[in-house]
C-alpha cells in the first residue's frame, strides 16, 4: 500500500512538472511574440504613426486588450482549446503593439537590461512559489488588495501628476508583482487537475496559467523599467 501511494505521488509530481513546462512554454512564446511585435512597431514609422498618431486608435487597442483578457479569464471554460490559444496569441500581439511605446521613452540598452533583471527575478520567485511548503494564500489576498490600491493610486496620479506618488507606486508595484509571481505559481500548482493530461481542459489550464504568469512578468518588467530605465 505504501509503495502504491509513493508511486502515485511520484506520478502526480511528474505530471505537475510537465504541466508547468507547458505553462512556461506558452508564456515564453507569448513574451517572444510581444517583444518582436513591439520592436517592429517601434521601428516602423508607418505603423507607429498610425498607432500613436491618433489617440482613439491607441486607447481603442488598450480597451480591446482589456476585453480580451476578460474573455479569456471569464469564458475560457466555454471555449475550445484552439480558440483559447488563438485568443492568447492575439492578446500577446496586441500587447506588443501597445508596449512599443516604451521604445520611444527608454533607451534600447536599458530596456534589455531591465528585461534580464525581470527575467531573473521572475525565475527566482516562481521557483520559490513552486517549491515552498508555506501556504501563500493569505499573502495572496493581501497582494490582491494592495494591487487594487495601486491601480487606484495610479489612476489618481494621472490627474495629480505627483512625482512622489509616481515613485512610491513604482516601488510598490515591484514588491506586489514579485509576491504575486510566487503566489500565482503556487495557486496554479494546486489548481492543476491531475489525471486530465492531454485533454482540452488541460490545454486550457495551461493557457490560463501562462496568461496569469505572463501578466505578472509584464507588469514587473514595466515597474522595474520605471525605476531603472534610462530615458532618451
Amino acid at each position: 500500500m505504501d509503495n502504491f501511494l509513493e508511486i502515485s505521488k511520484e506520478l502526480e509530481i511528474a505530471e505537475t512538472k510537465r504541466f508547468f513546462v507547458r505553462v512556461y512554454g506558452w508564456m515564453s512564446m507569448a513574451l517572444i511574440i510581444t517583444g518582436l511585435v513591439a520592436y517592429r512597431t517601434a521601428t516602423s514609422p508607418e505603423i507607429s504613426s498610425f498607432i500613436f498618431g491618433e489617440k482613439f486608435v491607441f486607447f481603442g487597442l488598450i480597451i480591446l486588450e482589456l476585453v480580451l483578457v476578460g474573455v479569456l479569464v471569464g469564458a475560457i471554460q466555454k471555449m475550445s482549446a484552439t480558440a483559447a490559444t488563438i485568443a492568447f496569441v492575439f492578446y500577446s500581439i496586441l500587447n506588443g503593439v501597445t508596449l512599443s511605446a516604451i521604445f520611444f521613452v527608454f533607451t534600447a540598452d536599458s530596456i534589455a537590461n531591465v528585461f534580464f533583471i525581470a527575467a531573473g527575478t521572475f525565475a527566482a520567485m516562481s521557483a520559490y512559489g513552486f517549491f515552498t511548503k508555506s501556504d501563500l494564500s493569505k499573502l495572496g489576498n493581501i497582494l490582491i488588495m494592495a494591487l487594487m490600491g495601486l491601480i487606484i493610486a495610479s489612476l489618481v496620479n494621472m490627474f495629480l501628476k505627483s512625482e512622489m506618488l509616481y515613485w512610491i507606486s513604482s516601488y510598490a508595484g515591484v514588491l506586489i508583482f514579485v509576491g504575486l509571481i510566487a503566489y500565482d505559481t503556487q495557486k496554479l500548482k494546486r489548481l492543476n487537475v491531475i489525471g486530465n493530461e492531454g485533454s482540452d481542459e488541460d490545454k486550457k489550464e495551461a493557457i490560463i496559467g501562462a496568461l496569469t504568469l505572463y501578466l505578472d512578468f509584464i507588469n514587473l518588467f514595466l515597474y522595474l523599467l520605471r525605476i531603472f530605465g534610462k530615458t532618451r
